[in-house]
């Protein structure tokens, strides 16, 4: 019996992804359930189980492919037995040899990027040509002499059949490399790769964030030696309470959360000319990924715990190395965190997910001399940034909510007592 695998159905938001690697070949028996192909589209990826035990007789899409809801990938055959089946790279017959321009555009590794341009213009196999450089790679020189008479004991030879190709291309205007650029290109190679789903996508939320909203960023210093103290006190009596451990985003995102209760147009959102008045605090934490930035949505932030704040947060970062965050832990947020500090960034101006209108940035906390009481006096400084939105976030909310942000850390009973 043969039974169809298809692409699983999409979220409404995704009109197609990218098939990006199968794990199983033609001829090779699967497992019902077994994960046969990872699936991309701009936010997760999604595994495709087989749908019954059997063997794979025909591969429709390759690695690459662009697909959508409900097209078909393959057949499996429920009463096949595994190697009866030819894999389809071994079937077909050999296909016919491209043109001869088409082989020089595909030249081997150990080709130059300034050799590989001079014989695609005559019209020569790269791969026939003996390179003289270091491990037989084709300098430019090899690659300028081709169809020209052979010095004696020269290494560089042109089959017969590719010589009127090579004379007719020898024989038109051939640009001149400068110098200059050849030096600069000789033995640096190069790589091209598409942009991921993810990064695609990231990229143009990116964009379109800069070219829609009236970004401006506010800045304050955070002084997190209470916090750090907290921390300490506590953090071995809430591992083994909780059993996760106590870390700073906890706090970050209960002091984000009372300031977005105090100034809620910070929690709000632009649609056409109204402003969205969020009842909810669905917090965004960007969590950096093996496939690029994520934020995985925190619901209703203001309902939890410290420890269930803690114990979601190492929920995502697992789920996002393994690559294995869903749509809907992806999708929403009203307001979001980005916590550049674990990388060591000092500074930085964030850019709003939208349709968000604000962002909160953390970076690294070092000593730093600060004064206090007329007195200088070292202290750990973490420097906040806020972007927001201008077209509905004034600067006096945007500074105050940061101010708000600030208080609560610097003193977390505030936290506790909601002042």
């Amino acid at each position: 019996m043969i039974i169809e695998v298809k692409v699983p159905q999409l979220s409404e938001s995704v009109s197609e992804a990218t098939l990006v690697s199968w794990h199983a070949q033609e001829g090779q028996a699967v497992k019902r359930d077994q994960n046969l192909i990872d699936i991309e589209t701009d936010k997760v990826v999604l595994e495709t189980p087989a749908p019954a035990d059997g063997v794979i007789v025909k591969i429709i899409k390759a690695n690459g492919s662009t697909v959508a809801s409900g097209d078909l990938l393959a057949h499996i055959d429920t009463e096949a037995k595994a190697g009866a089946v030819t894999p389809a790279a071994a079937a077909p017959a050999a296909a016919p040899a491209a043109p001869v321009a088409a082989a020089a555009s595909a030249a081997p590794a150990g080709t130059g990027p300034a050799a590989r341009k001079i014989l695609a213009e005559k019209g020569v196999d790269a791969a026939a040509v003996q390179g003289t450089g270091p491990g037989g790679r084709v300098t430019k020189a090899d690659a300028l002499g081709v169809g020209k008479p052979a010095a004696a004991g020269s290494s560089v030879s042109v089959p017969a059949t590719q010589a009127p190709a090579a004379a007719t291309a020898a024989a038109l205007p051939q640009p001149p490399v400068p110098p200059a650029v050849e030096a600069v290109l000789a033995d640096r190679p190069e790589q091209r790769v598409p942009m991921s789903r993810l990064r695609a996508r990231v990229a143009e939320r990116l964009v379109q964030s800069q070219s829609t909203n009236a970004i401006l960023t506010t800045f304050n210093e955070i002084n997190m030696a209470p916090v750090m103290e907290l921390r300490k006190k506590y953090v071995e009596k809430f591992e083994k309470e909780h059993g996760v451990k106590l870390g700073f985003m906890s706090f970050f995102v209960k002091a984000a959360v009372h300031a977005l209760k105090k100034y809620p147009v910070l929690n709000a959102s632009v649609d056409g000319n109204d402003i969205v008045y969020h009842g909810y605090f669905d917090i965004g934490i960007a969590v950096g990924s093996p496939r690029g930035l994520v934020v995985p949505i925190l619901r209703n932030a203001d309902q939890m715990s410290i420890a269930q704040i803690e114990k979601k947060i190492a929920e995502f970062g697992a789920k996002a190395k393994e690559g294995k965050l869903s749509m809907e832990e992806l999708t929403g947020g009203t307001f979001s965190i980005s916590n550049g500090g674990v990388f060591g960034s000092m500074l930085s101006t964030p850019i709003i997910n939208p349709p968000q209108s604000a962002i909160l940035g953390i970076h690294a906390t070092k000593d730093r001399p600060v004064v206090e009481n007329g007195q200088i006096v070292i202290r750990p400084i973490n420097y906040f940034a806020m972007s927001y939105d201008h077209r509905i976030i004034d600067g006096r909310e945007a500074v105050l909510g940061l101010v708000a942000m600030k208080e609560a850390l610097e003193d977390p009973a505030r936290l506790l007592l909601d002042i």
